[in-house]
């Protein structure tokens, strides 16, 4: 099945609604471009509110059933799944390096990251554990029963289009909800390719569905009453409206936003792995991740590592994303390049040292290619519009810093938390770094400190807004609902009569 291969002229996306993929009869359609041509791959529309409509319902009437499927059937269908996404990886990258422009390798991880997720929802039989204590009174016991909370939506965004789904739909399924899924509009092939593999997995239908669009699709998937949970990635701006409106419609909602991450530098670190992490973390998937390093902050003699850093990232290859070699591809789109340049020349005006200049660049072959080479500045101060705003782009910035306690204020100081990174051989220093530091995903010499599945993505302040994070432990507490049991038997022959009318059980 691949209802979405790529060859010549536009596809044409579908909707997923109760097991069929459907053909939207929305007027409001988005074209998917290949930000390294331009080429439109594709067509998406933006759903109607029947479609949207009919997309939960679907969901709802299939929960009645899907809740009370074994543990062990929900496990295998993603055991199943976790094998179809290794055995097609290289066709879902090929796909997402055409829509979304990271380079192959990258698309690779991309869907990776995602497929430990599924891997680590086959454990589903031991995360979804209660808890049972004997006798703790009179012959009472207490039990909690992990139970799945209904129908449950996901709002993903373009940089991570395989990955990002995939921290979302399986551990609500497998936890036993059904789940309306959003796409990005910028790059939904690679998702809709995933989702074509979990039915054949043997996701039941209605189980799974797939709405497409903007605003209106979000905010009617906040506000739905079938709707019991939200969980949300994308930028600061959107997550804080999703978190608000679904937070007021009486929904869970989880909300992984935006980030300004910070790496520290001491100059007892390691400076070739430094440099090279710095450079690669900063670059990195043209800086759209929201994981990347986009500050350095060196400290005291490290200072001195600046042209280090520099001549390292210019060695990096800009190129299409699925050109050998490539180390960073386009950006998303014009406007975002657009966006980006506009900060870039903020910085100049601002009075930061450009010390590496990237615009401008022309790749041989892709001379309409949304290209942005590696821009690094250095002076920069924490009261300049790039420093303030997450630029979302292959763009660092240098701050300099006396001590490891000024780095640390400086860090705290800022109103994101998602990640932070310290590059040190002192234990000493780590130890205090980890205290201190106020954000939720620390690396100790790690760039891009995103934990692996069995721990939660753990974004703080600014970045996140909700109690539970992604994946892991947190998101097996987020689809389900604690139910607990208190239970007294008696036996018959030592039943006690009358009537009790204290609370205390005996």
């Amino acid at each position: 099945m691949n209802a979405y291969p790529l060859k010549p002229g536009p596809a044409i996306v579908k909707l997923l609604i109760n097991g069929e993929f459907v053909d939207s009869q929305s007027r409001d359609w988005r074209e998917v471009i290949n930000p390294a041509t331009q080429e439109v791959l594709a067509r998406v529309p933006f759903a109607t509110a029947a479609e949207v409509e009919a997309a939960i319902a679907a969901a709802q009437a299939a929960f009645a059933g899907w809740k009370n499927t074994p543990l062990s059937a929900r496990m295998r269908i993603m055991l199943k799944f976790q094998e179809l996404i290794r055995a097609n990886l290289p066709r879902i990258a090929k796909t997402l390096t055409a829509e979304q422009g990271k380079t192959l390798a990258d698309a690779e991880g991309d869907i990776f990251r995602g497929l430990e997720v599924v891997e680590h929802a086959c454990s589903i039989g031991t995360l979804q554990l209660g808890e049972f204590a004997e006798n703790v009174a009179g012959g009472v016991d207490t039990y909690t029963l992990r139970q799945p909370i209904g129908v449950c939506a996901g709002i993903t965004p373009f940089n991570f289009p395989a990955m990002i789904p995939l921290w979302m739909f399986p551990m609500a399924i497998v936890c036993g909800n059904t789940f309306v899924l959003k796409p990005s509009e910028q790059d939904p092939l690679s998702t809709m390719q995933l989702v074509e593999l979990a039915l054949e997995a043997g996701i039941p239908n209605g189980v799974l569905n797939v709405v497409h669009g903007g605003k209106e699709v979000v905010d009617m998937l906040c506000t739905h009453e079938r709707i019991k949970a939200v969980s949300f990635v994308g930028s600061t701006a959107v997550g804080t409206h999703v978190h608000r409106l679904a937070s007021e419609h009486g929904k869970r909602v989880q909300a992984m936003m935006g980030a300004k991450n910070h790496a520290v530098v001491l100059p007892d670190a390691n400076r070739e792995q430094t440099v090279n992490a710095l450079v690669g973390a900063g670059f990195g998937a043209a800086g759209q991740r929201c994981m990347a390093t986009s500050v350095a902050v060196l400290v005291g003699a490290a200072s001195a590592w600046l042209p280090d850093i520099v001549e390292r990232a210019r060695t990096l290859k800009v190129n299409a994303g699925c050109e050998p070699g490539t180390d960073i591809g386009p950006v998303i789109s014009r406007a975002a390049q657009a966006r980006i340049l506009g900060l870039i020349e903020s910085g100049v005006r601002e009075g930061a040292k450009l010390v590496l200049d990237g615009r401008g660049i022309l790749v041989p072959g892709y001379p309409q290619g949304n290209f942005i080479a590696p821009t690094l500045f250095a002076d920069v101060s924490t009261e300049m519009e790039i420093y303030r705003q997450e630029i979302f782009g292959p763009v660092l910035l240098v701050l300099t810093v006396d001590t490891l306690d000024e780095a640390i204020a400086l860090v705290n100081r800022n109103p994101f938390g998602n990640g932070v990174g310290l590059f040190t051989q002192s234990g000493a220093a780590a130890r205090k770094f980890q205290s201190e530091i106020d954000v939720g995903q620390v690396g100790i010499n790690v760039p891009i400190p995103v934990p692996l599945p069995f721990f939660s993505f753990t974004g703080s302040r600014g970045s996140k807004l909700g109690d539970l994070g992604p994946y892991g432990k947190q998101v097996v507490q987020f689809y389900t609902q604690t139910k607990t049991v208190t239970a007294r038997w008696f036996d018959d022959e030592t039943a006690e009569g009358g009537v009790n009318t204290t609370i205390r059980l005996r």
